[in-house]
Order: C-alpha cells, then structure tokens, then sequence
C-alpha cells in the first residue's frame, strides 16, 4: 500500500511540473549560506569601470549579511588593469570618490591589491597608491595564490547596467 502511494505521489509531483508554462512565476530560494571566499579579478579597460565593478563586492557581502555566511567571509579583489589608475592618489580629481568606496570595502574586512608589473607599465610606485592597497609583485601570481588557498575566482566584468524601463523601450522602438 505504501509503494502505491508513494507512486502516486511521484506521478502527481511529476504531472504538475508537466504543465508548467510561461505564465508561471519564478520561484525564490532563500537558503542560508556558508562563509565564502572570493578572490575577483579587476583587469577593466577603463579606470572607472573598477569603481563601479565594486557593486559586485557589494551584492556579495549584502546576500551574505541578509541570508548569511557573512561571518568568517573574506573577499579579496586584485587590480592589474587600467582600473588602477583610480587606486592612485595622484587621480584622486578624476576619482574622487575612489578612497570613500575602497574604505568602505576595506572597513568590511576587503582586501585590496595591486600589481606592480601593471602599475609600472603605467608610470606607477608602489607608494603611488592609496594607504587602503597593498602593492603585490604580479596580479596573475596573486590570482593563483588566492585560488590555491580555496577562494573562488570571480572575473568582475563590467557593462552598463539595462534597466527593465529602457528595455521596454527598445521593445516600443522595435513596434514602430
């Protein structure tokens, strides 16, 4: 009798699933999450771009704060692209809210690096960067190093954000 039932359960569970369709709505799961350990990897074209790439860091430790797993978390970013002209504190009038940003990241406990071959190629010191940096001989050796301690790599690309209302645009554009 309780193999009958539970394969009539099976069959109930299965046939609904069956007729689902696209006017049925997404679901949320919300399950807790574990202490994480990311290493992301700045390599922007734009020296901008890096500052904004810092949403990532933000969503991060957001998720984690509301659903857990912020405690014993450590998110490591390493810059070896143009975006870290706006770590420099000779850039700070074309950044100027550069400093606020890494300082609000580092004051969560985000560890932020440099590489040197990248600043060099650039007409960078390692004394040109904020205090809140740490200045490491090569981005790729740091990347590796952060992975082989077991963080997750994180490749924080960055494009303009598509709001919901400049799709609907589109869409209306595409009408006419």
């Amino acid at each position: 009798m309780n193999k009958i039932l539970i394969a009539l359960c099976a069959v109930l569970v299965v046939s609904a699933n069956a007729f689902a369709g696209p006017e049925n709505k997404s679901k949320f799961r919300d399950a807790p999450y574990a202490p994480q350990k990311t290493v992301y990897d700045f390599s922007h074209q734009k020296p901008g771009d890096s500052l904004a790439a810092l949403g990532y860091l933000r969503n991060q430790i957001r998720a984690l704060k509301e659903f857990g797993g912020y405690e014993g978390s450590h998110l490591v970013v390493v810059s070896h692209g143009n975006g870290l002209h706006a770590f420099a504190r000779e850039n700070r009038d074309m950044f100027p809210e550069a400093y606020a940003k890494l300082k609000e990241f580092t004051d969560q406990g985000v560890s932020f690096y440099v590489c040197r071959n990248a600043a060099r190629a650039r007409g960078y010191k390692s004394e040109d960067f904020y205090d809140l940096v740490t200045v490491i001989p090569a981005g790729v050796t740091e990347l590796a190093k952060w992975q082989s301690e077991g963080y997750t790599y994180m490749h924080a690309g960055f494009s303009n954000r598509l709001t919901r209302e400049d799709l609907m645009k589109t869409r209306e554009s595409k009408k006419d």
